[in-house]
């Protein structure tokens, strides 16, 4: 069995999950890009993993988007993503919010009929390890 710790930005929240994620999906819907503000998410899902909360449960809030099933669980203090435990018998994990390595590798790209116009050349542009001068 696999561990892996997480957290959000401020350190509120603090979670473990115990158990192995069957995917790594890149999502690039119009949802996904509206509430990580990027070209797409990156969840890890898994039907068997359990989520255990460590500390700041209370600070955990979630909003699902009327009429859809798409689902954002959050921190209230700095507005972290946080671990989704809304669609019954799955765990979906934004890969960010690990303070852990994954092992796994990108199972696919889903919604790419989605994709932000300005994501198609992004493998051209010049590359910083820091902040540019």
């Amino acid at each position: 069995m696999t561990d892996h710790l997480g957290s959000c930005l401020c350190g509120t929240v603090r979670f473990e999950v115990h158990g192995d994620f069957d995917s790594l999906y890149l999502c690039h819907c119009h949802h996904c890009q509206k509430d990580t503000g990027s070209a797409h998410a990156a969840n890890l899902f898994s039907r068997s993993a359990e989520l255990i909360w460590l500390a700041g449960a209370d600070a955990v809030t979630s909003f699902t988007l009327p009429g859809t099933r798409h689902n954002k669980s959050f921190c209230k203090l700095c507005g972290s993503a946080l671990p989704n435990t809304q669609i019954a018998g799955l765990l979906v994990v934004p890969a960010g919010c690990l303070d852990t390595e994954i092992s796994i590798s990108p199972t696919a790209h889903i919604f790419s009929s989605s994709k932000a116009a300005w994501e198609g050349g992004i493998g051209e542009v010049p590359t910083f390890e820091g902040l540019p001068d």
